[in-house]
């Protein structure tokens, strides 16, 4: 019988193996020499709470699933009831393509077809690489369309150091600012972190923080990238998220509400834009007829 998922397809290399489904290329295994990096799911379930699963051709959320493009608005399905939102994009739970396996890479591809709401056709595609430098995904769209589309990208990871729970282990998390939200987690305004309790610029323990928050105006190195790092200090095991230029906002949820990953992991999610880009235009990329888009984030064991 085939799982949930669908296929699965494993990768290798330099310690480090993954394992990715056809349905969502989701990340469904990562791990370091046994050691697992990231929450995710059995091969016999799905990818409950989003673990592991690629966020096109939007993250997060869209108010009320309606927006305005090029003096057009546009209503969405509300894939999150609860709040008449519209979530996470279109390609979560549709079969991928597998274009290319190697034994340290697999490459999918997904024709997101136009459609009520998002009437644009765009090629979506994700490559996942292993290497000595952890584990790289690249995120790419191309427009198919004849007129300009809107597009924005994410991913979400649930990442872990142990078994334990969150509370106990130390997070570094170069952003200046956050998000203020409404109760229906969407963006109303900015702040800085400054003597807040979510100021992670300096590692500190996460403690008893329920964290479902979005940050930007991130720290970056020389080649432009923003690092996350979570660490277990009674173990000394860590792991890292990077980010690269494209990635503007970086959501940490420390999973409230989903009893198999609920405080003993956290998502860090690199998204291009925060939500609800649609309808703000932060960040968001418009992509022109014929145009491509690519983005790059990467895991790797510290």
């Amino acid at each position: 019988m085939l799982p949930p998922s669908g296929d699965q397809f494993e990768i290798a290399a330099a310690g480090y193996r993954a394992v990715v489904t056809e349905s969502g290329a989701a990340l469904r295994v990562l791990e370091h020499d046994g050691r697992p990096l990231v929450a995710g799911f059995p091969e016999d379930a799905m990818a409950d709470g989003g673990r592991g699963q690629i966020l096109m051709p939007w993250p997060n959320r869209i108010r009320d699933g309606r927006y305005d493009h090029d003096g057009t608005s546009y209503q969405l399905a509300h894939t999150e009831p609860a709040r008449a939102n519209a979530s996470h994009g279109l390609a979560r739970w549709v079969a991928w393509t597998l274009e290319e396996h190697t034994d340290h890479s697999v490459s999918l591809r997904y024709r997101c077809m136009a459609q009520a709401g998002y009437p644009w056709t765009l090629d979506l595609a994700v490559v996942y690489d292993l290497s000595a430098d952890g584990l790289t995904v690249t995120q790419s769209a191309l427009n198919q369309a004849a007129s300009s589309a809107p597009y924005a990208s994410g991913a979400h990871p649930y990442l872990c150091v142990g078994d334990g729970l969150v509370d106990d282990w130390e997070l570094l998390l170069p952003a200046r600012t956050r998000y203020v939200l409404d109760e229906r987690l969407l963006p109303v305004g900015r702040e800085s972190v400054e003597g807040t309790p979510v100021d992670f610029r300096v590692p500190r323990p996460i403690r008893d923080l329920d964290l479902d928050a979005a940050f930007t105006d991130l720290a970056r190195d020389e080649e432009g990238r923003s690092t996350v790092e979570l660490r277990d200090p009674s173990t000394g095991a860590g792991v890292a998220v990077w980010l690269d230029a494209h990635h503007h906002v970086v959501q940490l949820f420390t999973a409230r509400g989903n009893p198999a990953t609920e405080r003993r992991s956290l998502a860090i999610e690199p998204m291009t834009a925060p939500a609800d880009a649609f309808n703000s235009g932060e960040h968001l990329v418009v992509l022109a007829p014929g145009e491509e888009f690519a983005a790059t984030w990467g895991v790797r064991a510290v």
